[in-house]
């Protein structure tokens, strides 16, 4: 990919795998290194145990959830919800296995107490030391952006405020004269394309972008024609791209490459992990859950005429119907094609039903459809059929958010977005949320949404 030729290219070749690796590599490193120091002020020996905890830690946490780009926040996220699946899956292991009393008690908490802030720590200095590297004159590539169109616009506005890319932005090429050309300020007009190869040769020129429309396909070879003639990397970026993409990416069908445009985060090996968590997760939480299970089956028969679970048809993955399960809350089981949503006092909904709907306990069976594989403990809240054929006319990609299995709890959910959605516009931001979390999917943050589900149930007032 980076094969510019030029010291500028092999220089930045080597700080960008050094910032991948360290991406990578540094929670892994932390946390097995804080283990061993740990061990040494408490007066350890180094003996297997150890050595098999360590590597047991170094896999758990490789590769690392550490990103350059996250913001303060995401950072703080990452690093408690990291710190809580480690610290669960070890301890899970270590008293199962009785592998746990091989150490001293004050070893095991001073090493997961102190690992959050050595992770911080790590991070932060981390942050900083890479961004003033890459800032450097030494690291720096040149680049130009072929194309003053609105993808050309948002790639310059990429390469020029990232300090984490190690790019200096040189200007634009384009056959258009400035006044015709919107959005782009102050930024610098290099010349047409006419000009770019002999430009790139005289300026060290390492990266070109080329944003123009695939409609372009002979300006577009004729300019690659004349770029064979210098060392520059060269990169297409499609018009594709200035739509809303799903997992976009570059695969392969055969040796034949293709861009997907809309696509599940659950493919391969993630996929595996999801199903894998949803599976061991469920289990724990219904076998933790079986008494008050039990005892809101009872309370919901005595209250009220009528079963006890409530089965819904729903929308699942790829717009397949499912059954849901839910213990009834209310009077009636609407299933049709006309189902009116719970609103604050419905006379629907039973005296009982209003403290299991507050409380989030009318979806304990949904646990159930977790083990059958219809539904996933986190993802997009699934709405009953008639409601999704009304929205899916009214929301652009409102079927998008089908590309995964439905969730029990959900990103919408935890941002502000459960209960009621009496208006149209409340809908479109609980949508934009859930594709939102399928842009960004990772296991640390369904573990941070259950998390947030756990603290929001007791105080959320939007649940009826």
């Amino acid at each position: 990919m980076f094969a510019s030729s030029n010291k500028h290219g092999t220089l930045w070749r080597g700080s960008f795998s050094a910032a991948r690796a360290i991406e990578s590599l540094l929670d892994p490193a932390a946390a097995t290194a804080l283990l061993f120091v740990v061990a040494a002020l408490f007066g350890e020996r180094f003996g297997p145990a150890y050595v098999i905890v360590g590597l047991v830690s170094f896999s758990l946490t490789f590769p690392g959830d550490f990103h350059l780009r996250d913001t303060a926040r995401r950072m703080l996220r990452k690093t408690f919800t990291s710190w809580l699946l480690i610290t669960a899956v070890l301890l899970a292991f270590g008293i199962a296995s009785g592998y746990v009393h091989y150490f001293p008690r004050e070893v095991v908490i001073a090493w997961l107490a102190g690992l959050p802030f050595v992770w911080l720590i790590t991070r932060c200095a981390a942050r900083m030391v890479l961004s003033q590297v890459m800032a450097s004159e030494k690291h720096q590539r040149r680049a130009v952006v072929v194309g003053c169109n609105e993808t050309g616009l948002r790639l310059a506005r990429e390469l020029a405020h990232d300090p984490f890319n190690g790019i200096a932005f040189a200007g634009f090429f384009d056959d258009r004269g400035r006044e015709r050309l919107d959005g782009i300020g102050d930024s610098p007009i290099l010349g047409n394309m006419s000009h770019l190869a002999e430009f790139t040769k005289e300026h060290s020129i390492d990266h070109i972008y080329v944003a123009l429309p695939m409609a372009s396909q002979p300006r577009i070879l004729k300019l690659l024609d004349d770029l064979k003639d210098t060392t520059a990397s060269i990169y297409f970026a499609p018009d594709i791209f200035v739509t809303d993409l799903i997992q976009g990416r570059l695969d392969h069908v055969g040796g034949m490459p293709v861009v997907a445009v809309c696509e599940t985060p659950f493919t391969g090996f993630d996929g595996m992990v999801k199903r894998l968590s949803d599976i061991a997760l469920s289990l724990l939480i219904l076998i933790l859950i079986a008494p008050v299970m039990l005892a809101v089956a009872l309370a919901v028969k005595v209250s009220s005429p009528g079963p006890v679970i409530f089965r819904q048809r729903r929308y699942g993955l790829d717009g397949k119907e499912i059954t849901v399960y839910k213990f009834r809350s209310m009077t009636t089981c609407d299933d049709g094609g006309d189902v009116p949503q719970a609103t604050r006092g419905d006379r629907r909904v039973t005296p009982v039903g209003a403290v299991l709907r507050r409380t989030s306990l009318d979806e304990l069976p949904q646990f159930i459809n977790v083990l059958q594989g219809r539904m996933s403990i986190v993802g997009p809240r699934p709405h009953a059929v008639a409601h999704n054929e009304t929205y899916r006319r009214l929301i652009k990609g409102y079927m998008v958010r089908h590309k995964v299995k439905p969730g029990i709890t959900g990103w919408a959910q935890v941002c502000g977005y459960r209960g009621e959605t009496d208006t149209i516009e409340k809908m479109v931001k609980r949508i934009e949320f859930d594709l939102q979390y399928l842009r960004t999917w990772s296991l640390s943050l369904d573990l941070w949404i259950i998390v947030k589900t756990v603290l929001l149930v007791v105080r959320d007032r939007n649940a009826y």
